[in-house]
């Protein structure tokens, strides 16, 4: 979770001409020119120029180079610079919420229960395998404290982890709202996740425990007697 990439790029749309450009873009069909946004929002070219290159930069807009003529070889002209809509999603929010991830594991569960294995299994099967993933997919983590290296791998899922003692603490379940209506099973499947992450980075000697208290997760990672 990029905090800081995610934040700028929706900023840049707090400016209304990009807004209105970026919009403007979004709503064609076909990637867009510099000549043709100026001329349907009423805009002076340089000025639709900068904004449209920012927009690129800031990963909202997609860049392509094409002649619009159709034509190749000499005389033909220069390729035209052109941008639509960029295909990264944004979203941000504040405290974190990883409501795609639990999608992801009950969409995937609901497929293997389709298929004979029976729903509770595949929720639980699923949630691990996703924390595995995660876990073993994290670049220049160390083990050489299991509890520190569980609480960076959370941290980059939205927990706010903090290391106490023996356990790291979860200030923050990026599943709040499902939490609350459905608890006994997305707490479940938080700790399923939880857990695989333990195993993917290989910290054998960490477990995820069921603790909730109020206005954190109901989760903790602690150390084994």
């Amino acid at each position: 979770m990029d905090l800081g990439s995610l934040a700028s790029g929706i900023g840049a749309l707090a400016d209304e001409t990009r807004r209105a450009l970026y919009e403007y873009v979004a709503a064609q069909p076909e990637p867009v020119g510099r000549e043709q946004a100026a001329a349907a929002l009423g805009m002076a070219q340089h000025n639709v120029n900068f904004h449209l290159d920012r927009l690129a930069s800031e990963g909202l807009l997609e860049v392509e180079y094409r002649r619009l003529s159709g034509r190749s070889g000499p005389g033909a002209g220069r390729p035209s610079k052109l941008y639509r809509r960029a295909t990264r999603e944004f979203s941000v929010s504040l405290p974190p919420r990883r409501y795609d991830l639990v999608g992801d594991i009950l969409a995937a569960a609901v497929t293997r229960a389709a298929e004979g294995v029976p729903l509770s299994e595949a929720l639980h099967d699923v949630a691990r395998e996703e924390g595995r993933g995660v876990g073993g997919a994290a670049h220049g983590v160390t083990v050489d404290d299991p509890l520190v290296a569980v609480a960076r791998v959370l941290g980059s899922q939205g927990y706010e982890p903090h290391v106490e003692a023996d356990a790291v603490v979860l200030n923050n379940c990026p599943f709040d709202s499902l939490a609350q209506k459905h608890t006994d099973l997305v707490c479940g499947l938080n700790r399923d996740f939880v857990q695989g992450v333990t195993e993917g980075l290989g910290c054998d000697t960490v477990s995820a425990c069921l603790e909730p208290e109020p206005g954190r997760c109901c989760v903790k990672a602690r150390t084994r007697e």
